[in-house]
């Protein structure tokens, strides 16, 4: 069921869910009852209900000498939500400074492998307000392809817009003319300048993609060293 995943995002066990989603069904219930809804073995019941109970989700009370178990109402998980939002946004200066702290001494990961690369372009994606790109226009539409494709379509859906250099070529001049419609601006040099890859230059942040038959890349998380590259980029881009 769609709301048992729902509920285990929210923190439940796959057993917790089934329980409290038989308590919803049936109402205040003994344990046999619950068992019985929840398809799991009486005894394991009991442990479950303590959970639940410490999560707030269940309260007791007795009937007769026997005791029942009832549901809290489904919106006092939105409640619980809402208060473990609100924990982490009171958290974020401090949480913010500790990551300051560690990003402000550069880093240097390598990726190897098609499906890697994927990694960086959806990181791309989540991060980035502008992009500044080196790129030879065939790679991007042959050997990335699909994951091009799929970028292509992410990156216009958030509206990043995209500054891209290409190598000088049918398809490089194809991607210019088209580029108004796809929030990408295109300039081009020479193919004189024989290069292959693809580099993506994006807040703090430096990827460069081989787009050989080991399909390596390299992101520098780096202020400094990133706006060295920006500044590359920019002045080439203003040159031409």
């Amino acid at each position: 069921m769609k709301i048992e995943k729902i509920l285990q995002d929210f923190g439940l066990s796959e057993k917790e869910s089934k329980v409290y989603l038989a308590l919803l069904q049936v109402g205040p219930a003994p344990v046999q009852k619950i068992a019985d809804k929840s398809s799991l073995a009486r005894s394991t019941i009991y442990e479950i209900l303590g959970a639940l109970i410490k999560r707030g989700l269940v309260n007791t009370y007795l009937k007769k000498k026997v005791k029942y178990f009832n549901p809290e109402e489904p919106e006092k998980l939105v409640k619980q939500a809402q208060r473990q939002v609100d924990a982490i946004k009171s958290s974020l200066p401090e949480l913010e400074a500790i990551t300051g702290l560690s990003r402000r001494k550069p880093t240097v990961r390598f990726y190897q492998g098609k499906e890697q690369m994927k990694l960086i372009l959806e990181e791309i994606l989540e991060e980035a307000q502008e992009i500044h790109s080196f790129a030879v226009a065939e790679d991007l539409l042959t050997v990335l392809g699909d994951h091009h494709k799929w970028f292509l379509s992410q990156r216009l859906k958030k509206k990043i817009p995209i500054k891209l250099i290409l190598k000088d070529s049918v398809t490089a001049k194809e991607r210019q003319e088209l580029g108004p419609k796809q929030l990408r601006q295109v300039k081009i040099v020479p193919n004189k300048y024989n290069f292959h890859g693809l580099t993506y230059i994006w807040k703090n942040k430096t990827a460069m993609f081989s787009l050989s038959n080991d399909f390596t890349t390299i992101v520098i998380d780096s202020q400094e060293l990133t706006n060295i590259q920006r500044a590359q980029f920019l002045y080439l881009w203003d040159s031409l």
